[in-house]
């Protein structure tokens, strides 16, 4: 009778946690070159962004700069709650909220599209001449770009107007600027414009990792040139897509600054408004700091939710995810 071999017993958890931490300093020990290299970023990252986080009290602070650490006073929640009792912040964050997701639909859809007409023309020549095309606008400044866009929606001169009226569209010229219903969609089109060629680098990168050998398969088989796009092409970004959606989802918040300032006007300020400008104009500029750290606290709590429900969604339907 053959005698069974007995498993061999678990090793215990102390003993791989051991086992991995030896690893792990060995590894390091091999590329002490690497973390030396390191170590300059890593004290950047602790000067610039987590030691100013003791700023953070302020919000909690009837904050004055005359005043040392502790001969301020201590108001609790009450600027927290004043920001969501103050309906110029309600009508702020709604802008926010607005612009940010129209920045980020048109960003994804735009620039995703693009890589896709890129990666399918056939002309080498032709396609470095429509990529340098759509990079040029990401390297002007937003007081440049402003002033291209308020050129181009001005109301006597502008070309949108001339375009619209001649095809008669519109029956007269329209203050673009002057509406304020217009302006989501203004800014979403200028941040489109301005970036869209710069966010399709990372889309043309992915694409560029694709085996092309997929592609003569599908030709073989007699797939059109949109049946190799929808079941090869979009698929293979699928990672990418997933990625950047949830790490856009951390900057729900972030809509902009330069566009709204340079852009907005007594006309349309209760569509151009965002939180940054709220800081700027209701915080720092009437000296009410603990106000303006109150806004940055509660942005970066939305940040943190949107990312890691968004992570947590990822990884729930088995798709790429941060962490």
């Amino acid at each position: 009778m053959s005698l069974q071999s007995q498993p061999s017993p678990e090793v215990p958890t102390i003993q791989k946690k051991e086992s991995k931490l030896v690893q792990t300093l060995r590894l390091c020990s091999k590329q002490k070159a690497l973390l030396v290299m390191t170590v300059p970023f890593i004290i950047w990252v602790l000067i610039f962004r987590y030691l100013p986080v003791w700023g953070w009290t302020m919000a909690f602070q009837d904050y004055r700069p005359a005043r040392s650490f502790t001969e301020q006073e201590w108001v609790g929640l009450d600027h927290f709650m004043f920001l969501f009792q103050d309906n110029a912040f309600l009508i702020v964050l709604r802008n926010t909220f607005a612009m940010s997701f129209i920045n980020m639909v048109l960003g994804f859809v735009t620039a995703i599209g693009l890589a896709v007409l890129l990666n399918e023309i056939r002309n080498v020549g032709f396609r470095r001449i429509v990529q340098t095309i759509s990079y040029m606008p990401h390297f002007l400044s937003w007081v440049v770009a402003a002033s291209i866009v308020s050129y181009t929606l001005s109301l006597e001169n502008g070309i949108v107007n001339i375009l619209l009226t001649n095809l008669r569209i519109i029956d007269e010229p329209i203050l673009w600027l002057g509406v304020g219903e217009y302006f989501w969609g203004i800014i979403g089109a200028a941040e489109t414009w301005k970036n869209v060629g710069w966010n399709t680098i990372i889309y043309l990168a992915a694409i560029a990792m694709i085996d092309q050998s997929q592609y003569e398969a599908a030709e073989i088989d007699g797939a059109s040139r949109i049946q190799r796009i929808m079941h090869i092409t979009i698929p293979a970004m699928k990672p990418v897509i997933i990625i950047l959606v949830i790490m856009n989802l951390g900057y729900i918040l972030e809509s902009g600054f330069e566009p709204q300032y340079l852009l907005g006007n007594p006309m349309n300020y209760h569509y151009s408004e965002n939180i940054d400008i709220f800081v700027l104009k209701y915080g720092i500029s009437m000296g009410n700091f603990s106000l303006a750290t109150a806004a940055g606290i509660f942005k970066t709590v939305v940040a943190f939710v949107f990312l890691f429900a968004a992570n947590g969604l990822a990884k729930k339907f088995g798709q790429a995810r941060l962490f």
